[in-house]
């Protein structure tokens, strides 16, 4: 990629990012719908086929997924949700919705105490099924999410057989993402209308 064409990526992130931004906040009825989404991805093949799945915790205007959370506590997988420690995503195994507590930025996350517990530490190549969060995608599985680089650094060390499956309101679906080469394609996109087949890794 030339540098102008890189400049000419990075502006039609920026705004894709800034519209996908505006459509989320926009979106009516999310609770309802995020239920919807999140009862689809537990009816998913890739979820009835894994013992330990990472869920993430909502912020802001995502698909909700705390209210779910209790259901998929009991759904007989070990649940792993990440949470953020000096711009790396760590990963911790929740049996409770008690272990969780409003922490900085207003996000619910893991209790501090509880968080350097060798028995809630799990590393990445346990998960079988990670669920994505972000902030746009489009029909391929490529994904944009807020240009940290959280999630990329996460999915780099994951298993090549952990299926990569994100959650994502209608509204958040372009025609299509600007991408490189490092980028991780998800394997499917749920959103309340359809299930769609990215090209995965």
């Amino acid at each position: 990629m030339t540098p102008d064409q890189l400049m000419e990526a990075q502006e039609l992130k920026k705004s894709i990012r800034e519209q996908a931004h505006a459509n989320r906040k926009a979106q009516t009825d999310k609770e309802e719908l995020s239920q919807k989404i999140c009862e689809t991805f537990a009816c998913l093949p890739e979820f009835s086929a894994a013992g330990t799945v990472m869920v993430y915790i909502d912020v802001r205007t995502e698909v909700r997924t705390r209210q779910n959370l209790p259901a998929l506590l009991k759904s007989g997988k070990r649940i792993v949700v990440p949470y953020c420690v000096d711009k790396e995503l760590e990963l911790f195994l929740l049996d409770d919705m008690d272990e969780l507590a409003i922490g900085m930025y207003k996000i619910l996350e893991p209790k501090n105490e509880l968080r350097e517990l060798a028995a809630k530490r799990i590393d990445v190549k346990e998960l079988d099924l990670i669920m994505v969060p972000g902030v746009a995608f489009d029909r391929r599985g490529a994904r944009m999410g807020h240009g940290f680089g959280y999630y990329d650094k996460l999915l780099e060390h994951a298993r090549a057989d952990a299926p990569l499956v994100a959650l994502a309101f209608e509204c958040q679906l372009f025609p299509e993402i600007p991408t490189q080469a490092h980028d991780v394609f998800m394997d499917k996109i749920v959103t309340e209308q359809a299930i769609y087949p990215g090209k995965g890794r």
